[in-house]
């Protein structure tokens, strides 16, 4: 049964963070969380028909997966690792949370290990995903402090910190050039575009009059200095 438990647990965890790049589509994913939210209340609707302990694990499903698939929309649609840590541990709390409904029926010993098993497990599932936000952040700064202790590894995290808040100060320099270089260009008519930029990616989304000024607004952005990519949502009205 624990092993059961164990591998379903893992498979769920794993399965909703399936390999796919971010694009930072702030509309896909507002579509893909309302969608999640739509059909967790629908789940959860199916429950009502059972009761105790039945009804409690059927429920907790529900929330499983409504967290897996705002977990997979905000990988897919974000390039933010913060809120992908946070996507992750809401996955790894939400399997917790049915593997101990799982084990209330249970007694003794068999209980005992149940439980321990689902605790181990979100132990782990947690862990993964600070390791990533840690990877992330090496990636990000070029700076690795996990092998480091004490007074060294406190001022490595202090520079990797100063690093990333420089990567910040940079986008928001990249943010406002598009801007202006959008507002500068005589062949845009439409002002109604929001910027955003996270790593020197730019993500453009809002309306336009027609789709010769949506690709006129991501060459424009394309060719700011320090634009490493450019991703639209840009929509016609």
């Amino acid at each position: 049964m624990n092993k059961l438990l164990l591998f379903v647990m893992a498979t769920a965890a794993s399965a909703s963070f399936a390999a796919t790049t971010p694009n930072n589509d702030t509309v896909a994913y507002k579509a893909a969380t309302k969608q999640a939210e739509i059909d967790y209340k629908s789940a959860k609707a199916a429950c009502d028909g059972q009761s105790g302990t039945s009804k409690d694990i059927c429920v907790e499903q529900a929330k499983v997966a409504r967290a897996s698939s705002e977990a997979n929309a905000t990988w897919q649609y974000k390039n933010d690792k913060r809120s992908v840590q946070k996507a992750q541990t809401e996955v790894a709390d939400a399997n917790y949370n049915l593997a101990k409904a799982k084990c209330a029926p249970m007694t003794g010993a068999d209980k005992d290990g149940c439980l321990s098993t689902a605790k181990s497990t979100h132990v782990a599932a947690i862990n993964d995903a600070k390791a990533g936000k840690q990877m992330a952040d090496v990636a990000q700064t070029g700076i690795d402090c996990s092998t480091m202790s004490g007074t060294d590894k406190a001022s490595c995290e202090t520079k990797q910190k100063g690093a990333m808040a420089k990567d910040t100060v940079a986008d928001s320099v990249i943010t406002t050039k598009v801007k202006t270089e959008l507002l500068a260009e005589p062949a845009l008519k439409s002002l109604d575009v929001h910027v955003e930029t996270t790593n020197g990616t730019v993500m453009l989304s809002g309306f336009v009059p027609s789709q010769a000024e949506v690709d006129k607004a991501v060459d424009v952005a394309r060719n700011v200095k320090g634009v490493n990519k450019v991703q639209s949502s840009l929509r016609i009205k």
